[in-house]
């Protein structure tokens, strides 16, 4: 029971008492009154009637005798009357019955007054004549008793009410920092950090208000420096201190990533010789002043163009890796990069179109990271031996369909339901037991087995993601995959559904309709949370209300803060698989350790991804970590 509650009942019950107790009060009075009254008029009636009776009882005049009498109790506030003669024992009895109009049968029935009744003997000097009894009707007695008493409970009762509610409306406001405190405790429980609390005008709660907000901030801080510690580490680790782009080890982690994932685009090598033409005419602070300006600008302009990551990676050298272009992005994204360093050159006193070369490639399927640097860096070289600006190897793969052939046949695919499954099980980082499988899906296209890293590029492209994932959670509860496990499943969403308020719509009816919610576990890349924060805010409230998790995938590999783990608060974050990578170099435990303790300070579960065998998960083991995943445990079919 709330702390309102118990003393809102206290109270409640405190007034109830004293309300009992002064209704007893004027009940007894009451009643004590009335029995005084009553008894004071059988009195004086005795004495007026015996007066009134002795003439004609000494003439023995029966009738007038019986005249007077019958005057009196015909008033009706005696029930019974009694004359008996002395002198020849002659007895007369005038009787009304008890009858009480208005008055509730079970006060008549408590007896409050009682018989009363008078007796005296009508005499003649010192001769006894005759004998008076009167008995008094009690009627005027109850009828004056429950008047009063009603009223006065109706009084009290109206009063009673008005002070409930004039105490609830000031114990609301009296308690109300309490409400704010245990609001507040809640929020901290959930590692929500909130505003501070209004200081009350109480001094008992002011103090407790004072040392929640200062634990609040200091909880608040503790996060902050954890995330401050990641993001230093990543910009001592991963970061080229005079650009402030990425360095040539974050690019490689990122291009080991983007490979083992499904997608399209290239990699661009530059490299600039007129920057040594800066350092020698105005030292290494000129030459690093124009490389700053020149990452500003690029970093400005570039990623409107494709999505990607820029980096230096030696002295003179920059990458350019484009994870989401096509073939005609890639050479827009190239003529742009051209106009800015002939731009700078020019400003810096230098010929345009000189002293600086690009080798461009594209990926293709089953590439490797040292494929992909290797044919860069054979067209850089090819590059700067013809004296060329550029020079892109063509080694563009014949695609099996066209673009409007893949929108097609995916459509046909998806709308049909013609998905194969597999799943991948994430063990605990201790027990080794399986604790959620994440699931991948197939598709199947002119009879054949179509993988993810085929053609989820084109579901990018073609902007079919809300789509695929609409018919793949349907045909997911159709097929009954979540019974064939006790474990949760995870399912990755697409870009295109975080944004979608259509499909967040969808999801809603689907959550609410599915007989397996429970076991659901949604997982949300990082790149979407950051570039669409609100929209997947709002699906994740969708999802948890439905009885759902929300996992954060790719976490760790943006350079950007971690502060929407603290906001959004997911169940489980899955560590990027660069933090895999980095450990193979032994740069990126002091990183992943890190990050770990942000999530755990905010009683978020961490699972590391990437893990290829038993080797590299030993190097895993110290940290805090609840599970890993990768290809350590292969992918298995789903029967349907």
């Amino acid at each position: 029971m709330t702390l309102f509650r118990q003393i809102n009942s206290l109270l409640f019950g405190l007034f109830l008492l004293v309300m009992i107790s002064l209704v007893y009060f004027q009940f007894t009075q009451t009643r004590d009154f009335m029995r005084q009254q009553m008894q004071s008029d059988l009195n004086n009636t005795m004495t007026s009637l015996g007066l009134m009776l002795q003439p004609h009882i000494e003439t023995g005049d029966m009738v007038s005798a019986e005249t007077l009498i019958n005057v009196i109790f015909e008033g009706g506030f005696y029930r019974k009357v009694t004359l008996k003669w002395l002198a020849d024992g002659k007895q007369q009895t005038w009787e009304n019955p008890v009858v009480i109009e208005g008055v509730p049968q079970w006060l008549i029935n408590l007896q409050v007054f009682g018989v009363q009744k008078k007796e005296s003997v009508i005499t003649s000097g010192w001769m006894q004549l005759a004998t008076l009894e009167v008995e008094a009707h009690p009627a005027l007695g109850y009828q004056q008793l429950w008047r009063i008493m009603n009223d006065t409970i109706m009084i009290l009762s109206l009063l009673f009410i008005i002070s409930i509610f004039m105490l609830r409306f000031r114990l609301n406001r009296i308690l109300k920092p309490l409400h704010d405190i245990a609001l507040q405790a809640k929020q901290l429980g959930q590692r929500n950090f909130g505003e501070d609390i209004a200081l009350p005008q109480t001094t008992e709660l002011k103090d407790v208000v004072t040392a929640i907000n200062s634990m609040s901030g200091q909880l608040k801080q503790v996060f902050l420096t954890l995330d401050q510690q990641v993001t230093t580490l990543k910009e001592d680790k991963l970061i080229d201190q005079v650009s402030q782009l990425p360095n040539r080890q974050y690019l490689s982690a990122q291009i080991n990533n983007w490979l083992n994932e499904p997608g399209f685009g290239g990699l661009i090598l530059a490299k600039f010789d007129w920057l040594e033409d800066i350092h020698s005419k105005y030292g290494y602070q000129g030459r690093d002043q124009i490389i700053k300006v020149l990452s500003e600008r690029m970093m400005a302009e570039l990623p409107d163009i494709a999505e990607g990551v820029i980096a230096r990676i030696a002295n003179t050298e920059f990458a350019f890796l484009l994870t989401k272009a096509e073939h005609h992005q890639i050479e827009r994204y190239l003529q742009t990069l051209i106009r800015i360093i002939n731009q700078e050159i020019s400003k810096a006193g230098c010929n345009a179109n000189t002293r600086f070369a690009l080798g461009v490639s594209q990926r293709i399927d089953n590439m490797q990271p040292s494929d992909l640097l290797s044919q860069s860096d054979n067209a850089l070289q090819q590059a700067l031996k013809e004296g060329k600006v550029s020079h892109w190897i063509d080694a563009q793969q014949p695609q099996k369909y066209s673009r409007e052939q893949w929108r097609t046949k995916l459509e046909s695919a998806i709308n049909n339901n013609q998905f194969m499954f597999q799943w991948q099980s994430v063990s605990d980082m201790h027990s080794e037991e399986v604790i959620q499988r994440e699931l991948y899906c197939r598709l199947s296209i002119d009879d054949k087995i179509v993988s993810a890293a085929e053609f989820m590029p084109f579901i990018e492209l073609l902007s079919l993601g809300a789509q695929l994932d609409r018919c793949l959670l349907e045909t997911i509860e159709q097929q009954k995959i979540m019974a064939q496990t006790k474990q949760p499943v995870a399912i990755n969403l697409t870009h295109d559904s975080l944004q979608d308020p259509e499909f967040a719509q969808w999801l809603t009816q689907f959550l609410q309709q599915s007989k397996h919610t429970d076991q659901m576990l949604f997982e949300m890349p990082e790149s979407a949370l950051i570039s669409a924060f609100e929209q997947c805010k709002q699906l994740t409230e969708i999802i948890r209300l439905a009885g759902a998790k929300v996992g954060v995938d790719q976490c760790g590999r943006q350079m950007g803060s971690l502060d929407y783990l603290q906001k959004l608060q997911p169940h489980y974050i899955k560590l990027d698989q660069s933090f895999a990578f980095y450990e193979k170099l032994n740069q990126g435990n002091e990183m992943c350790r890190a990050l770990i303790n942000v999530a755990n300070g905010l009683n978020i579960d961490v699972i590391i991804t990437g893990i290829e065998n038993k080797e590299q998960l030993q190097q895993f083991t110290s940290m805090r970590a609840n599970g890993y995943q990768g290809y350590i445990s292969a992918p298995e079919d789903i029967s349907q």
